[in-house]
């Protein structure tokens, strides 16, 4: 039996060293979970202590290999020391690689762990009091005021919610995997170039996230063609929001307007690619083209209505329209 043993009303730190534990350490994905008071060892008699994996004889006599994280001053607890740069989740993703071969080879992975991990550790030692405007709500949609609610919610069910935790920073793990896969085709595949409207980008790709992200990176179009179906998507930059706003301090951040706060890049572009449209559906009548109600949307192809058809169209068809219209 192992036994993966963490604090009771688990935080977010407590959350991640344990599934790093279950995810990532052969031969611990079936691991049992159990909670102690914060500082405390799970009881029994203890046959082998000092390690990050000791032994343990339970009250009913069974036997178990055991692993404390963020609880119990041991080696994958960090509440002994001052320092800030170091928690439970960093300590376990240290001993993780030194047992994970696979996991060392595989460096799209290490990378999304190292982001989990950076996150987990500025939570863990509360610099949340240095971002820009900390008391937005937009702070409490995170993982983090997902993991308070769901303690809230089930106060007295610490399994209920580290499963929960768990389920939540897997789906983060599978989002940054697929997010530094787009970093890097945007920079291997990315074609630029220059619109009326300013600066776009280019690339064929099966990952979606590069729209998303070419975005908010300050690129004003974004074009994706699905080498898959031979969909196009293009997308624009949106128009900027008018908030109204709260009286109440703590509500949606108001974006600071100064001349300062203003990036050149990001400023708000009027965009129409009515006339994009037009041209691309002459090109290629037998495609299904549909243009966004907002006119900054030309899609040609989405996951939500996979009976929409292709294009025929190569990229570098497209990019010319949207150079030359």
């Amino acid at each position: 039996m192992k036994i993966i043993v963490t604090h009771k009303a688990c935080d977010l730190d407590a959350v991640v060293s344990a599934w790093l534990i279950k995810r990532f350490l052969p031969g611990w994905e079936n691991a049992n979970l159990q909670f102690v008071p914060a500082g405390e060892k799970l009881e029994g008699k203890y046959a082998k202590t000092g390690e990050e994996i000791e032994e343990i004889i339970l009250p009913n006599g069974d036997r178990a290999e055991i692993i404390h994280v963020d609880t119990g001053l041991g080696k994958l607890d960090h509440h002994q020391t001052e320092n800030t740069n170091v928690c439970a989740t960093s300590l376990s993703f240290d001993y993780v690689k030194k047992h994970n071969e696979s996991l060392m080879r595989d460096e799209n992975k290490l990378e999304a762990l190292r982001r989990i991990v950076e996150y987990v550790i500025d939570d863990d030692h509360f610099q949340e009091v240095f971002y820009e405007n900390p008391t937005a709500d937009l702070y409490d949609f995170s993982i983090i005021g997902l993991i308070h609610g769901i303690k809230l919610r089930f106060p007295k069910d610490d399994l209920a919610c580290i499963n929960f935790g768990m389920e939540m920073i897997e789906a983060v793990f599978h989002y940054f995997e697929n997010k530094i896969w787009a970093e890097e085709e945007i920079k291997e595949k990315g074609i630029d170039f220059m619109t009326r409207w300013g600066k776009g980008i280019a690339i064929e790709t099966l990952n979606d996230t590069v729209l998303k992200l070419a975005q908010t990176m300050g690129f004003v179009l974004a074009v994706r063609k699905d080498p898959a179906t031979g969909s196009v998507r293009i997308k624009a930059r949106p128009k900027k929001r008018n908030v109204i706003l709260n009286e109440r301090e703590g509500s949606f951040a108001k974006k600071d307007s100064s001349p300062k706060a203003q990036n050149d890049i990001f400023t708000d572009v009027d965009i129409d690619l009515t006339p994009v449209y037009e041209k691309l559906r002459r090109m290629d009548p037998e495609a299904t083209w549909f243009l966004h109600a907002s006119k900054r949307m030309l899609l040609n192809g989405s996951s939500k209505n996979p009976e929409m058809k292709g294009s025929k169209l190569t990229l570098s068809e497209v990019v010319e329209v949207l150079q030359n219209i």
